[in-house]
This record gives C-alpha cells, sequence and structure tokens, in this order.
C-alpha cells in the first residue's frame, strides 16, 4: 500500500524519526510519532513541527488577478496589501464550499492560494471553470514546494535561531521571502493549531535540511492525529467533516468570512435556510466521535462532525450540526456514545485558550 501513496520531500525524515505512516488523502504520512497526546501537548506548551508538503499551492497572477479572486471566493482580497494573507473559502453555485482556503497576496499582480490536499484537482478545474473572460493566468505549483508548519509559544524563538530577519516585526498573517537555514523560503505567520507560529515554504530538495534545523532548534516533530486534535481544540473546520458542497458557511460560527461583495454563487448561499447550526459541544463523560448522534429529550437533533478527547480539558469534545433552536450556548443536548445517551453542552470555540499574537 505504501509504494502506491505519493511520498512528500520529508518522508525519509519521518523514516527516521520511526513516524507511524498512514495514506491521507493519498499521501504517505505521519500519523504520530511517540504519541497524539504528547506531541500535542508539545505545540500547546512549546513548539512542534509538522510536515504539510501535501497541501495544494496556486498561483494566480495578471492585471485582474484580484477582481478573479474577489469573484471566486467569500473573503475580500481588496483588503489586503502585498504580504498580507487571509483565511477564505470557494464557494460553489449550490450555497455549499468546494473548499475552505488560504489567500496569501505575494505581489503587486500575484497571489498564492493553499487549499486542502484532499482537493487539489477539484479546487484546480472549480478555478479554471470560472476564469472566463479574467485577464490571469493560473498556476498548480504544487509540486514545486514543500512546507513545514511550526506550531507554539515558542516557535518564534525556535525559528529566529535560523534567520536574520526580525521574526518580532512579523505580524499575524504576514508573509514574506526570506532566508531560513540558509536556504531561500517564504513564511506566513498562519497555521491549523490556534497557536502562534509559522508555515514555511522552501524547494522540496530544501526540505530535509530545514526539518533537521528546526529539530535541532528544539521543535518536536509531530504527525497528523496531534494536528487534528489541535485544531478541534481551537474549533477550527476540516473539510469534508465540518465543511462540505452541501453546508453553507451562514449556518457556521465562520460566517463572518462572506464579505458584501459580488461572488460566484451567491444567490444560491443568501438563498439557503439555516435549519441547522455548526455548534461545538463539551461533554464531562464520554468521547464523541464522528457520526455519533445528538440528541435533545432523547430524540434526534443533530449529528457530531469531528470529536476526541482534549488533550487539555481531558474531556470530550466536539463539532457538530444541530438544529437551529438547539444552537445556542449553553443548550444541554446529550450524544449517543455505544448506545448510551450521555450528557453535553452547547459551547462556543475554541474550546481552550490560545496563544495570541
Amino acid at each position: 500500500m505504501l509504494g502506491k501513496m505519493k511520498r512528500t520531500p520529508l518522508y525519509d525524515e519521518h523514516q527516521k524519526l520511526g513516524g507511524r505512516i498512514v495514506d491521507f488523502a493519498g499521501w504517505a504520512l505521519p500519523v504520530q510519532y511517540t504519541s497524539i497526546t504528547k506531541e500535542h501537548l508539545a505545540v500547546r506548551e512549546a513548539v512542534g513541527l509538522f510536515d504539510v508538503s501535501h497541501m495544494g499551492e496556486f498561483f494566480v497572477r495578471g492585471p485582474q488577478a484580484l477582481a478573479f479572486l474577489r469573484w471566486a471566493t467569500l473573503n475580500d482580497p481588496a483588503k489586503l496589501k502585498v504580504g498580507r494573507a487571509q483565511y477564505s473559502m470557494l464557494p460553489n453555485d449550490r450555497g455549499g464550499v468546494v473548499d475552505d482556503v488560504y489567500v496569501y497576496r505575494t505581489g503587486e499582480e500575484e497571489y498564492l492560494v493553499v487549499v486542502n490536499a484532499a482537493n487539489v484537482a477539484k479546487d484546480w478545474a472549480h478555478l479554471n471553470a470560472l476564469v472566463g473572460s479574467f485577464d490571469v493566468e493560473l498556476e498548480d505549483a504544487s509540486d514545486a514546494w514543500a512546507l513545514m508548519a511550526l506550531q507554539g509559544p515558542r516557535a518564534e524563538g525556535a525559528l529566529q535561531t535560523l534567520t536574520d530577519t526580525d521574526l518580532s516585526r512579523v505580524r499575524k498573517n504576514a508573509t514574506l521571502a526570506l532566508t531560513v537555514a540558509g536556504v531561500p523560503a517564504r513564511i506566513a505567520r498562519t497555521g491549523y493549531t490556534g497557536e502562534d507560529g509559522f508555515e514555511i515554504f522552501t524547494a522540496p530538495e530544501d526540505a530535509p535540511a530545514v526539518w533537521r534545523a528546526l529539530l535541532e532548534a528544539g521543535a518536536t516533530p509531530a504527525g497528523l492525529g496531534a494536528r487534528d486534535t489541535l485544531r478541534l481544540e481551537a474549533g477550527f473546520p476540516l473539510y469534508g467533516h465540518e465543511l462540505t458542497d452541501a453546508t453553507n458557511p451562514r449556518c457556521t460560527p465562520l460566517a463572518w468570512v462572506i464579505k458584501d461583495k459580488p461572488y460566484y454563487g451567491r444567490e444560491a448561499l443568501e438563498a439557503a435556510a439555516c435549519d441547522e447550526r455548526l455548534v461545538g459541544m463539551v461533554m464531562e463523560r464520554g468521547i464523541p466521535r464522528e457520526g455519533y448522534p445528538v440528541l435533545a429529550g432523547g430524540a434526534p437533533a443533530g449529528r457530531v462532525t469531528s470529536g476526541t478527547q482534549s488533550p487539555v480539558l481531558k474531556k470530550g469534545i466536539a463539532l457538530g450540526w444541530v438544529r437551529a433552536d438547539l444552537a445556542e450556548e449553553g443548550t444541554e443536548l446529550a450524544v449517543e456514545v455505544r448506545g448510551r445517551a450521555l450528557p453535553a453542552r452547547v459551547v462556543r470555540p475554541p474550546f481552550v485558550p490560545l496563544g495570541k499574537k
């Protein structure tokens, strides 16, 4: 099976570290090295390092790059100066989402769009279908980059030992080109854990040396398991779970991403009713899992989309869709865990206090 999966430029590094390799969206990636809990807490308390080279990278260039992205995304890239980034989504024409993405303005007429690994082919086809008469050039640069995520309260200190650039001046959602461990790189003060940190883009051939240098600077290698528990504690969605082609972002805590401007599929998105809402839930007993039924008064009221035992809270936490009349914070519900209805309470994510920058 492993031979059929794609390998990132860091595959050999994972093997040397004893990473347990799994298939993730067709990529051979480590789910953990030691334990998910240890890696999770290393990120919350110090600094962890992830291989996210499986993510897709598209460049949008040309005189109408901004106009095109304003039409193709829900957030408004007109607010981005060169060197700034924003979380966004690609809407479809049915009131749902093609993908959630990050948009970086890397030049006056150039933007970098980072997309989820499982959606690279779908997103590429979608954006090309939208180009129409826009004067833009699209480039799929996914194979031209390795990508690492350095996350945690000590991320700045670890990376600072490998660059002459003053990282204290790099704000959240900033991006810039610089040198890391002696090689050209691009960094962004972004990430998927809720902690401070940086995503580091390098040429594939440079990635192993940068990876080893970051570990020597104090980072703990972390796998997909910790990445998932961290993003869930932060209340971040995972495409294919909280967000899908059929879920309306207006009905989620991420509705802020929708800006008042023309965009593809706006009529369908605004017409859809929010009969269900995406909420966070906490359980004192039991561990919620994807697909578990949510109950109100013993009757079906929704479903869990992502759930785990929080390593920080040591309680069950979940994201899930529930009836709109049950979405208010503090509402008492239940989650059916192996045939038992266990109490759950609606809360507003994030589930844990997160690092600030």
